[in-house]
C-alpha cells in the first residue's frame, strides 16, 4: 500500500528525531511483524506527521516534555526512546539528568532513579555509537 504524504513527513520526522541507525534498529526488532508494523505506520501519521509537527513548540522542548512524562508514567522502554532524541535534539546529559532529578520533588525518588539508571545506559550506547549518536541532529 502507497504511504500517504503525512506517514512520509511523520517518517522524517522520526528518523531526524532517532537517527537513521535506530530506525533501521526498530524495524528489525519492534516493527517486523504486520501487526507491529501498522502501529508503526499509525504512529508516523498521527504522532510524528501530525502532534511532533505542530507549530508553537520546537522538537527540542517536545522531546523534554516526552522524558518527564514518560518518567512520570514510568514507561520505561519510551523514555529510553525519547532520551534518546532529547540528546539528538541538543539536551546534554546533564541538562537531562538535572530535569529528571528535579523531578524527586514532584513524583518521587524511586521512578527519578529508575529513570536515571536507565539514562545512564541510553547515554553509554549513545557515547559508543559513531559520533556519539548525535550525527545529524
Amino acid at each position: 500500500m502507497a504511504k500517504s504524504a503525512l506517514w512520509k513527513k511523520g517518517d522524517a520526522v522520526r528518523t531526524r528525531l532517532m537517527g537513521e541507525a535506530a530506525v533501521k534498529t526498530m524495524a528489525k526488532g519492534v516493527y517486523n511483524d504486520p501487526i507491529m508494523d501498522k502501529f508503526g505506520d499509525y504512529a508516523r501519521e498521527a504522532v510524528f506527521g501530525m502532534l511532533w509537527s505542530r507549530p508553537g513548540l520546537d522538537l527540542k522542548t517536545r522531546a523534554l516534555i516526552c522524558v518527564i512524562s514518560d518518567t512520570a508514567t514510568h514507561a520505561w522502554p519510551e523514555l529510553a526512546i525519547h532520551l534518546r532524541m532529547a540528546r539528538r535534539m541538543g539536551w546534554t546529559e546533564d541538562e537531562l539528568a538535572e530535569a529528571l532529578m528535579h523531578l524527586s520533588g514532584y513524583i518521587g525518588l524511586p521512578s527519578v532513579r529508575e529513570a536515571l539508571i536507565l539514562a545512564k545506559d541510553v547515554f553509554t550506547d549513545m557515547r559508543a555509537e559513531p559520533e556519539g549518536g548525535l550525527a545529524g541532529a
